[in-house]
């Protein structure tokens, strides 16, 4: 109200002196046409103080709502925020796909832009899933197992928008039910290969208990010996399960001290030399003289070398050659063990490093193996950049080998 009372003040103030200066000049033409360009700036000066519908209604009339850009879907930073996400997203209006971002269309084919979404998304829950929610209701989060192929899992949930427009938001489980799975059969073949070794243990001691003192010396020593064995068994399985466990908690800590390869795996060599005299003389050491310095953990990387030196003692021909090499190539060192076994199948090798695997599970139990050694070798390798590679024939043997990098300056 104080613009539009100032604005016409001025204006009559300028009118009355044109007026004033028309009179004392006589009313000759130039005064005339001052006065009459006053009277003009008078006229615009409170036109333009004049409020204007939009700017203030009139009194009991409701307020008129901004213009909407449409819908929100069409927003350019909305289509520009659906781009950036990296899980597959669909903006639907009247259950037509309107949005589909990267990820959706990799995860589904360009043809589900402008699609109806209960025949974008092929899968018999989704569609169920999707036909409800036009009845008011908003369904909860639903899996869609073996989608898009045999054994994966995604779970599908929308957020509602204003109208008929909703967003439809997929996310993959697959690895998660993944782990799941590998964490069961962990626990599974774990406790069983606790248990037979636990129940041969107390068969033969509740046997020795119903005896009473009758059996003979030579049956009581042949029942302590196999009760001996099948404990060192679980002993074994006990170190290895903690092993694995503890390389699974550092794999994502690089090492950092300085080793000498070299000298680890001569240390692991005369270990075992002294703890398989059978086959002692078997080993053949191909080292060099040459230090071959990384960084590790020193502990683990001689747990590696045991693993892969005992298993070729184990399941290599008594009185053949287990040949051990250590050699640089370029900014790397391979660390290789080759015996001459019975071999491998080629079907067998991909599995090698699997937890509690086996090729030959009646050979594997006789020979003292818990089904863990590999795992353990690939978790330790992947913790120190190296790469694992096996190599078998069948009738030949079999050679494993790990590469590791050395020190930039060795």
């Amino acid at each position: 109200m104080f613009d539009r009372l100032s604005s016409l003040v001025i204006a009559l103030t300028m009118v009355a002196i044109a007026a004033i200066f028309a009179a004392l000049s006589g009313g000759d033409p130039l005064s005339i046409a001052i006065m009459a360009a006053a009277a003009l700036v008078a006229v615009a000066m409170v036109y333009g103080s004049l409020p204007t519908a939009a700017s203030e209604p009139l009194a009991g009339a409701s307020p008129v709502a901004p213009a909407t850009s449409g819908s929100l879907l069409r927003h350019p930073d909305f289509t520009h925020w659906v781009d950036q996400e990296k899980e597959p997203l669909l903006g639907v209006a009247d259950n037509i796909v309107t949005i589909a971002n990267d990820a959706a269309v990799r995860l589904l084919g360009r043809h589900i832009v402008g699609a109806d979404v209960r025949t974008a998304i092929r899968h018999p829950a989704a569609t169920e899933w999707l036909s409800r929610i036009g009845s008011g209701t908003i369904p909860e989060t639903v899996n869609l197992v073996d989608f898009p192929r045999p054994g994966q899992r995604w779970t599908m949930r929308i957020a509602a928008l204003s109208g008929d427009n909703y967003m439809v938001f997929l996310s993959d489980r697959s690895a998660i039910d993944a782990a799941d799975r590998m964490r069961s059969d962990f626990v599974a073949n774990a406790s069983h290969e606790l248990r037979t070794p636990l129940a041969a243990i107390l068969g033969y001691v509740e046997t020795l208990q119903e005896m009473n003192g009758d059996t003979d010396a030579a049956t009581r020593d042949r029942f302590l010996a196999i009760i001996e064995r099948e404990a060192k068994r679980m002993q074994q399985l006990v170190i290895d399960l903690l092993s694995i466990s503890r390389v699974e908690a550092d794999r994502f800590r690089r090492p950092t001290t300085t080793v000498d390869l070299a000298a680890i795996v001569r240390t692991t060599l005369a270990q075992l030399g002294d703890s398989e005299p059978a086959r002692a003389a078997d080993l053949v050491a191909r080292l060099g003289e040459m230090p071959m310095p990384m960084l590790g953990d020193e502990a683990q990387l001689g747990q590696l070398a045991h693993n892969i030196v005992s298993n070729a003692m184990k399941y290599g021909r008594a009185g053949t050659p287990v040949t051990v090499t250590l050699v640089r190539e370029g900014s790397r060192v391979r660390l290789s063990v080759e015996d001459q076994g019975d071999g491998i199948a080629p079907d067998h090798l991909p599995r090698l490093t699997e937890r509690f695997y086996r090729v030959d599970e009646a050979r594997s139990r006789s020979v003292g193996g818990t089904g863990l050694g590999l795992a353990i070798v690939k978790h330790i390798g992947e913790r120190h950049q190296g790469q694992l590679d096996i190599d078998s024939e069948v009738g030949r043997g079999t050679r494993v080998s790990v590469t590791f990098p050395l020190l930039a300056n060795a």
